[in-house]
């Protein structure tokens, strides 16, 4: 692949990875009240849901993406109001000191948000359709760029992803004590319900 073309490709995806949405809302929402940890297991997800919808996207099944759209947007939307319910849980809970708490550690749920936050996003798909033939040579073979730039999409992402996790994470510490725990829940809790509405509201185009 042309090395020029790949590094714009880098830059152009940096830049679009650190604009927050969904994914990293979600991610900072979690590491904050749960560590980092919980964090990485939501970018672990959503590495897995990308793979899915870029593999069908590069064997040219995008018609299964069409077909499944009416089932997609159920797992949305449900992804969606479980979300705010989960947001609505962390504002109300009482605040209880980092320190009285046990370690939690991410959980297969952590995992399958971050999935399904990534697989019911349209964007994801359309910026794989659009996006990356910007960035190809049409003199080189298209399947092997395609799977270069889907690699380097996901590594880059994921780096970004994780170091909004690690971020979060380390301002957990500072959020000992009742009275700042109750801040932090509430703060999570804003997050979280802010990431549902935006995955709920989420539309193709």
């Amino acid at each position: 692949m042309n090395f020029n073309l790949w590094l714009a490709f880098v830059l152009a995806t940096a830049v679009l990875a650190i604009i927050p949405g969904p994914i990293v809302t979600l991610v900072i929402a979690n590491s904050l009240s749960q560590g980092t940890r919980a964090g990485v297991a939501n970018v672990m997800g959503t590495v897995l849901g990308n793979m899915v919808l870029f593999l069908i996207g590069g064997l040219g099944m995008a018609w299964v993406l069409s077909a499944l759209s009416n089932w997609f947007d159920v797992l949305r939307l449900a992804g969606a109001v479980y979300l705010v319910y989960l947001g609505i849980k962390s504002w109300r809970s009482k605040g209880q000191g980092l320190e009285d708490q046990e370690a939690t550690k991410p959980g297969k749920s952590l995992f399958l948000q971050g999935v399904v936050v990534a697989i019911t996003n349209p964007k994801t798909i359309i910026f794989y359709a659009a996006f990356f033939p910007q960035f190809m040579d049409p003199t080189l073979s298209a399947p092997g760029q395609l799977f270069v730039l889907s690699v380097t999409f996901l590594a880059v992402a994921a780096f970004l992803d994780m170091t909004y996790a690690f971020l979060a994470g380390r301002l957990r510490p500072y959020l000992l004590g009742a009275r700042r725990a109750a801040i932090r829940n509430k703060i999570t809790g804003v997050l979280l319900i802010v990431t549902g509405i935006a995955l709920a509201f989420t539309r193709k185009t």
